[in-house]
């Protein structure tokens, strides 16, 4: 990448600008960060991230700044993540934001909400709907900047031991499962437990857990969840889409020159691009291999759809009355769903459906 056409990044959007001869003459210093991820070198498309990140910023800065990855509990323990970041322990962590909702329910946002929205609609609302201002804001009081750092796209909703066939099942089911999407289905009878990825395939086997969820079929098989479970539900509702997070001290942030806080905004928006384009290419494969080793795909039964979402509705006017920043965050997202589904009906939603329906048939 040549600094001469490198692309600014701006929190609407990316433009291209030429460096100006005074600039170029102008030599940055030289700068040496730490980022640690929650995730194993071994779910490569989630790590991975911080691999590609870390070699764009090496190569858009012809050396000058370098960031040494770090797996999960490397340096600090997987889901301590935000306060590594937050002490200064790491100038950079990559997680799932919504790991730290004790902290504020509003962390939920960083990553998604139960029924809120798909994978392409949280790119519109981060990059060019207000999203990471909104974000950043209430992440400053932390103090941290954050960057969105991927996204696996519309996740499965989990391996589970026995059949789930109305919400009745739900009760007393121990259920490893992230983010706001426990705290409403707690309401319903379950579980809800939170797990790192290590901690996940162990306690399943043990019969700790009755039920996971993870991401999808790439890296579910990886952690061998259908040898114990052998029911594979869809569609994840809690995580239509689930982003990823760069988090960096606010204060190293802020100490960095805009020269190099406009190539790691850049790296961090081509590694999220990357990784959701390595899981689409990697589900569809992996899930006809699940399939022919025996696991049984089950969609979730409409009563378990609708219960649950009236219990996340229920949940998220509770923590509005509660917490400001997660109201404000909250009806701002909503508000941009709302215009954007009628859009979605209309394009993709109905193209999806015709090609679906072409391939079926055999047009």
């Amino acid at each position: 990448m040549k600094r001469g056409n490198f692309l600014r990044f701006t929190t609407g959007g990316l433009v291209t600008t030429a460096l100006t001869a005074p600039a170029l003459a102008q030599t940055p210093p030289q700068v040496s960060w730490r980022l640690q991820s929650s995730y194993p070198r071994s779910l490569e498309t989630l790590y991975g991230a911080c691999d590609f990140f870390s070699r764009a910023i090496t190569d858009a800065s012809d050396g000058r700044f370098r960031v040494q990855v770090f797996a999960a509990g490397e340096i600090i323990p997987p889901l301590q993540i935000v306060d590594g970041v937050q002490q200064g322990t790491v100038e950079m962590g990559h997680t799932g934001s919504y790991f730290y909702m004790g902290k504020d329910p509003a962390f939920a946002f960083g990553t998604g909400i139960p029924f809120g929205l798909n994978s392409r609609q949280a790119n519109a609302w981060f990059y060019q709907g207000g999203g990471i201002d909104l974000l950043n804001e209430f992440f400053a009081t932390f103090n941290m900047f954050h960057l969105p750092a991927g996204n696996t796209g519309t996740q499965m909703g989990g391996w589970f031991r026995k059949e789930v066939r109305s919400v009745a099942d739900l009760q007393g089911l121990k259920m490893r499962i992230g983010g706001l999407a426990g705290t409403a289905l707690q309401r319903l009878g379950l579980v809800p437990q939170q797990l790192a990825a290590g901690d996940t395939y162990t306690a399943l086997e043990r019969g700790t857990l009755d039920a996971v969820e993870w991401v999808g079929p790439a890296d579910d098989e990886k952690l061998g969840f259908a040898r114990i479970a052998p029911y594979y539900y869809y569609p994840s509702f809690w995580e239509g889409n689930s982003a990823l997070s760069f988090f960096i001290n606010l204060d190293k942030w802020r100490a960095l020159p805009e020269r190099w806080q406009n190539v790691v905004k850049t790296a961090a928006m081509a590694a999220a691009t990357d990784m959701q384009a390595k899981y689409d290419v990697l589900n569809p494969p992996a899930l006809r291999r699940l399939v022919a080793g025996g696991t049984q795909l089950r969609s979730f039964p409409p009563d378990v759809l609708q219960a649950s979402y009236k219990a996340a509705r229920d949940l998220y006017a509770e923590l509005s009355d509660k917490h400001q920043n997660f109201k404000r965050l909250h009806d701002h997202l909503i508000a941009f769903r709302g215009q954007s589904l009628p859009w979605w009906q209309i394009s993709d939603f109905s193209y999806d459906a015709l090609m679906i329906q072409a391939s079926r048939q055999n047009w």
